[in-house]
Parts: C-alpha cells; structure tokens; sequence
C-alpha cells in the first residue's frame, strides 16, 4: 500500500509568482490498484508524481510504502521501489544500447551478477519471446539501438524495463501523449496487459479522456493541487467522456483534453 500524506509543494514561495502545486493533498494507493488522474494544466499532476518519485520540492507530508516510510529518501533509492516512465519515448533507455542490452541491465537492477551472465542465449531468446506478444516488430529488433527504434517500440520497451522486478509503484507520466494514436493505442494494451499480469499499483497522468474512460479502477480530477473528484468501483464504471466532463463540472473546451490520439 502506498500512502502519501499532507503532500504540500509552493512554487516561488513569497514572491508576487507564488503558486500551490499541491494542497495538504493526501492520498492512498492500494495493492494492484490502477489509478488514473487527470486535469487542467497547472492542476498539479506532475507535481504530484514528482513527490512520489522525488522528493519534489515539498514541504511539508510524508510517504510511505508498505509500511516502509521513505520520505526522506532521494531518487535513486526510491528507484528500489518506484518505477516511472515518461512522456518521452527519448527517456527510460539507453540510446547507443541495443534493445536486448537494454533489457539485461534493466533485468540485473539490483542483483551483483555480471553484464555477460545476463545476456547469455537463454536470457535473449526470452525478451525476444516476450517482446513478440506486443506486436510492434520489437523481437525483429534486438540487436539494434534502441535510439533507432520507432516512439511506440521505445516507450513499450522503457515500460518492460521499468516494471522488471515488480516495483511497488508504477508511475507512468503522460507516457502515450507524443505517440500517434494507433501506436498510444497499442502501448496502452500492453500497459494494461503488464499491469493487470504483475499485480503492479499503478498510478497513470493523462490528457486523454478516453484512456482514462477505458483504463484503470479508479479516477481522480485534480484541481489547483487538490483531489476535486475521486470515482472508483460503479461511480467509474460505464463512465462516458460526456459523462466525465458534466461531473468535473468544467467545459470541455477548457480542459485542453484530448479525446483521442
């Protein structure tokens, strides 16, 4: 369980800039839970992610995880726990490594046993296996820089990185918004695919309105750095776009939200 308590972040503190990124917010993640947020621009979704995988700049509250309370731990060794994948497709691999290096490393995170042992031909034969189930061409593919890849092979190959190891937290970051929709549609399948597998909790930002429609257990609308609506179970379930936007209570054309791509 992942429980963010009195998560509070002030921008240019005391200035005439000053701006709450996040609002004495807490909030608590249960085990295999798939959690979607949404909301308008400067409503502090990313802040809220950087906290969690952070420190973010915060002031004040507290995280823990599984009981285990890291607030005080840096990036790197909340790295242990918490995987993320970003936006862009560029981020979460190593360009001028191949694809099946890519995956050694990220195979051998956290154990002491050599580079070599990790990509014997047993290991290789088994990313190329798995890759395959994701349709993009990615098992054609291993011996190629992951910098030449396609956005949509990259972010599906920084997903099956990241989520190696069965972090406790997945964090993933507006992770479909630079891919066309197609290939956002075909990484999104994998993403339920892997999450819903391994039992991950997942936390997903979109500005897609109908991956937040169709993925996830539960939906938060986020507003000038507070929780303004949390729906889950039957209250999310059957939920339209329409529906969505008539009980956030905001026009649709200013919540500068895609409905598709």
């Amino acid at each position: 369980m992942v429980e963010l308590r009195g998560a509070t972040v002030v921008f240019h503190a005391g200035t005439t800039d000053e701006k709450v990124a996040l609002d004495d917010l807490s909030l608590t993640l249960s085990d295999g839970s798939f959690t979607v947020v949404v909301g308008t621009n400067g409503a502090g979704k990313s802040t809220l992610l950087n906290v969690l995988a952070g420190p973010g700049g915060g002031r004040g509250g507290s995280l823990s995880i599984d009981g285990t309370d890291i607030t005080s731990w840096g990036v790197a060794r909340r790295a242990s726990m918490i995987a993320r994948v970003f936006q862009d497709p560029m981020a979460g691999t190593a360009p001028a490594l191949t694809v099946e290096e890519n995956l050694a490393l990220a195979s051998m995170r956290g154990k002491s046993r050599g580079f070599s042992m990790a990509l014997n031909r047993s290991r290789k034969a088994q990313f190329a296996q798995q890759l395959a189930t994701y349709g993009l061409g990615l098992e054609k593919r291993m011996t190629a820089p992951a910098g030449m890849l396609s956005g949509g092979q990259r972010q599906v190959l920084a997903l099956i990185m990241a989520t190696f190891g069965a972090p406790r937290l997945l964090l993933l970051d507006e992770h479909t918004a630079a891919l066309d929709p197609r290939t956002a549609a075909l990484v999104m399948t994998a993403t339920q695919r892997i999450v819903t597998a391994e039992r991950l909790t997942t936390l997903m930002i979109t500005h897609n309105m109908q991956h937040a429609v169709d993925h996830g257990d539960r939906l938060l609308m986020m507003e000038a750095g507070r929780i303004k609506h949390d729906l889950a179970g039957a209250d999310k379930e059957g939920l339209s776009v329409p529906e969505i936007v008539k009980r956030f209570s905001v026009a649709s054309d200013h919540l500068l939200l895609q409905t598709t791509g």
